[in-house]
């Protein structure tokens, strides 16, 4: 196992990172610091895009474009010259901001919410169809993040950040309901908590242990299987890109840093690949509107 330093970009919350396979290229955003931003492997370039707001998470829709949860909801975005065009905003409420999200594999759009001076059950997980129309999922959430389904389809996986759990529901892959929410497995004994997560060919769920400096890996029973230490306390979510879907790469945030832990933390807020982990993952699915 190797672990890097694939971009220095000082990101103030790193999210919603995202492989393009027809670009061959990863995404992700700084939340707080307002970007997007991508990097290109092959030869290690970064560029940034200012959004005019906080952005939570982006997909791909099938022709290339960019679908986002911004703070004023469900947007397309252009890059190449930015422009960001509201669509539609499930949850107007003053303080609302949109966090986690990723496609199911019908291409149904799913973002969690949360307020952003972090009050209890303020959030709401949202599932956006390819006609625009957006449908309540489960609501009474803390802090939004943790998406992921099971490569069988069969489970979506949902995390509860400050609410110290993760759930698993039963999922319908033909209507995109979710139901019988259960718990996956809880953080109370753990140094850390799960922010952003994927899962692997072998139904194995990747979680960033924000927090707690590492990535855990979890059976599908729930059970820790692997933790990998990182040279920075804050990571914040991990999915798996690389041409051959084989490397984990880990965004993190400068913004839990507390007084003084800047020095001993130069790498805050990085992005950072992880290779020769031995597992593979899932191609991130297009967004189908």
């Amino acid at each position: 196992m190797k672990i890097e330093c694939a971009a220095r970009t000082e990101d103030v919350l790193g999210e919603g990172v995202i492989w393009n396979t027809a670009e061959n290229r990863l995404y992700w955003v700084d939340a707080f610091g307002s970007h997007i931003r991508r990097l290109d492997p092959a030869t290690g370039r970064v560029d940034s895009w200012p959004m005019p707001e906080v952005i939570g998470s982006l997909v791909f829709d099938r022709s290339g474009g960019i679908v986002a949860g911004l703070e004023s909801g469900f947007c397309r975005v252009s890059l190449d010259p930015v422009s960001v065009t509201p669509v539609v905003n499930p949850q107007p409420e003053e303080g609302i901001i949109f966090n986690d999200g990723k496609c199911d594999r019908r291409g149904r759009y799913f973002v969690g919410t949360m307020h952003r001076e972090f009050k209890p059950g303020a959030g709401v997980l949202w599932r956006l169809d390819a006609d625009w129309t957006t449908h309540r999922i489960d609501d009474g959430i803390f802090v939004s993040n943790g998406l992921a389904w099971s490569p069988d389809d069969r489970t979506m996986y949902f995390a509860d950040t400050r609410a110290l759990v993760v759930y698993a529901y039963d999922y319908d892959i033909e209507t995109g309901t979710a139901a019988n929410r259960r718990v996956f497995f809880r953080t109370d004994d753990m140094p850390g908590r799960v922010d952003g997560a994927t899962v692997d060919t072998e139904g194995y769920y990747w979680c960033a242990m924000i927090h707690d400096g590492s990535v855990c890996r979890f059976s599908p029973d729930g059970k820790l299987d692997r933790r990998v230490a990182l040279p920075v306390r804050h990571p914040t979510m991990c999915s798996f890109g690389g041409e051959n879907l084989d490397t984990l790469y880990v965004v993190t945030a400068r913004r839990f840093l507390k007084p003084g832990e800047e020095a001993d933390q130069p790498l805050a807020g990085a992005l950072f690949a992880i290779t020769d982990l031995g597992v593979r993952g899932l191609p991130e699915p297009t967004f189908a509107g």
